[in-house]
């Protein structure tokens, strides 16, 4: 059990690779605007079944949480637009390489300050040099 959520953020690692070259052809094939709009309601659709026939919460309680708790729909819309614009450009590795070390930080900077009502994982000097690291990891995936 300790290594299935692992297992379960390595396949979300594989699936959003897969997603950012496919999204990216759309992208280019229909538009970026257009192409993040088709994929953001294909992913709606699938959400959409999957509460029918599998959720148990309550959507209406939406009404209830604070608002800064809806952002995530807004900040997903930024990310896929960001992908299907820069994949055809960098390719998928280098897009996700930024996108990895984007996530990396700012989850540090979260954690450290416990923002966003989530507990507080302070930062300490291995965590520096590993953002150090991946700042020299992102600059060497783009150097040509």
């Amino acid at each position: 059990m300790k290594l299935l959520f692992p297992l379960l953020a390595l396949i979300g690692g594989i699936a959003v690779a897969i997603q950012s070259q496919v999204n990216g052809n759309l992208g280019r094939n229909v538009g970026v605007i257009e192409g993040s709009f088709i994929s953001f309601l294909i992913g709606t659709l699938a959400l959409f079944f999957a509460v029918i026939f599998f959720g148990n919460g309550n959507l209406l309680a939406v009404a209830s949480v604070p608002k800064w708790q809806l952002l995530g729909g807004l900040m997903g819309a930024v990310y896929v637009l960001i992908l299907v614009f820069s994949v055809p450009k960098i390719g998928v590795a280098a897009a996700l390489a930024g996108i990895i070390a984007g996530q990396m930080i700012m989850g540090a900077v979260i954690d450290h300050f416990g923002l966003f009502g989530g507990e507080r994982f302070p930062i300490d000097a291995k965590k520096l040099i590993a953002i150090v690291l991946l700042f020299v990891s992102l600059y060497l995936f783009n150097q040509k």
